[in-house]
């Protein structure tokens, strides 16, 4: 995994959202320049899919959730689209999930204003669904929480 550096990520705050408000509702979406090493966390009320590259798909998406009291981070990535053969789907997998620790942190470091407000949000789970058109690598895997990714900066 590389190392995270705070000045390769640029943030873009867009629909209304700050850097304090809304939690729910607020959606991630963290792309990059394989040229550059550069990374770009656009935070939202929706995924900001103009952001995309829709040939490449290996951005990490991600958004709060709530289930009854408990608060959640649902963060996805696209392993591979129709038509791709295995072995291609299974590196890229294998490279999500060698990469999500960067990702992670960028989004946390990224929006870092909102986790000084509500500092519980480090301590919510992180569950990465890894979509796929094979079934043995669609699935869903906690990732630990925020605050794992907290001391990466």
């Amino acid at each position: 995994m590389n190392k995270f550096n705070p000045e390769r990520l640029s943030v873009e705050y867009r629909d209304g959202v700050t850097a304090t408000d809304p939690v729910i509702s607020r959606h991630h979406t963290l792309t990059h320049s394989d040229d550059t090493g550069e990374l770009f966390l656009t935070i939202g009320t929706q995924f900001a899919w103009d952001k995309v590259n829709n040939d490449m798909r290996d951005e990490v998406i991600g958004e709060w959730k709530t289930n009854g009291h408990c608060i959640y981070y649902n963060a996805y990535v696209m392993v591979n689209k129709e038509g791709q053969d295995f072995n291609t789907a299974m590196r890229r997998y294998e490279v999500f999930e060698r990469e999500l620790p960067l990702a992670l942190t960028a989004i946390r470091y990224g929006d870092r204003f909102l986790f000084n407000v509500y500092p519980a949000l480090d301590n919510g789970l992180i569950i990465v669904n890894f979509i796929s058109t094979y079934p043995q690598l669609y699935k869903q895997e906690i990732f630990g929480t925020f605050s794992s990714f907290s001391n990466s900066f």
